[in-house]
């Protein structure tokens, strides 16, 4: 080794110190939980093999209020739904003054629930399919005959507030429509029903904040049936991923713009990863979702575009914990 690696050896064990003790959240309480663990072990794993004091840990079985007793200096977020990526542990640790990675409290809160993002996507003139709102108490047979009219079939329905495609159903006649919004209603009050969009699957994440963040590239997706379900997201082999994607570089160019159109709106920071349908019929973009604390799994999408991007895991752990950061430091 030469004398001038020494310094430069020294200097990058002087940066990974200065992140001090960092809690990786993981687990949870949400109907993420499985997802979240396996996330969070894929960082945890990450930042310790660069020699980061990194350790699990989990808000079902801690308080989070043992981070400040512990002397964690910095949490990188790898929550799933609620009570992780909807604002709520922003805010707890926002009142503990301990810099979190991802998004701040007001954007969690709004990128988590599906039908608050659509109306403000629409309110700055980004694309995102038709839907209708049933809320608890206005999800009578009647009322349901009527959504398949206004949306058109086949539709989708969601519960607004999860993730992961759980409680999701492709609605193909007016006799499934009671037991999808059943179904959804098990995991949130109000229900989401959504134009179905026929076409290609996209996603494209973002690193960074206002000025300095770039989109990465954009993968695209090949289920089977075009059902990427829950099992296709994490646990089948079945799925085909493409990244590059293969879109012409206009399209990919114009994916990539929406997307940061999209994380900007919404006031996001850190990292994100928005989904999107391109319509077959006539090649038009819709957004459908942003998900400001994405998957870090073996089958995950960000990492699988940063790698595109000639960004390892470990290198995509280590920014985005240097990053992060709170809302409203104190001063």
């Amino acid at each position: 080794m030469s004398a001038a690696a020494v310094p430069a050896a020294s200097a990058a064990s002087e940066d990974i110190a200065a992140l001090g003790k960092v809690a990786v959240l993981m687990g949870g309480k949400s109907a993420e939980r499985e997802i979240s663990l396996m996330s969070g072990g894929g960082v945890l794993a990450a930042l310790q093999s660069q020699g980061v004091d990194a350790h699990a840990f989990d808000p079902a079985d801690r308080d989070l209020g043992e981070l400040k007793r512990d002397g964690y200096a910095r949490v990188f977020i790898a929550l799933h739904g609620r009570h992780g990526e909807d604002g709520t542990v922003q805010g707890a640790l926002e009142l503990l003054g301990i810099p979190y990675t991802g998004s701040g409290v007001l954007a969690s809160a709004i990128a988590l629930d599906k039908v608050m993002t659509k109306r403000l996507w629409l309110a700055e003139g980004l694309p995102t399919p038709n839907w209708v709102c049933l809320e608890a108490g206005h999800q009578q047979p009647v009322l349901l005959r009527a959504v398949p009219d206004d949306l058109g079939l086949p539709l989708i329905v969601k519960p607004p507030r999860e993730g992961s495609s759980i409680g999701v159903t492709k609605v193909m006649g007016y006799s499934e429509m009671q037991a999808a919004v059943a179904l959804a209603a098990q995991y949130d009050a109000d229900v989401l029903c959504e134009e179905f969009v026929d076409g290609i699957e996209l996603t494209c994440p973002v690193i960074g904040e206002g000025a300095s963040a770039r989109a990465l590239p954009v993968v695209r997706i090949d289920a089977p049936a075009g059902n990427y379900d829950y099992e296709h997201k994490y646990f089948s082999d079945d799925t085909g991923y493409r990244c590059p994607s293969g879109l012409p570089p206009a399209e990919e160019a114009e994916v990539q713009r929406l997307t940061m159109a999209a994380y900007r709106a919404l006031g996001c920071r850190g990292w994100g990863r928005a989904d999107l349908m391109q319509r077959a019929s006539d090649g038009r973009l819709f957004l459908l979702e942003m998900n400001t604390s994405p998957g870090m799994t073996s089958h995950s999408l960000v990492p699988m575009s940063a790698r595109a991007a000639g960004i390892s895991y470990e290198a995509l752990c280590l920014q985005l914990l240097r990053a992060a950061r709170l809302d409203a430091p104190a001063r």
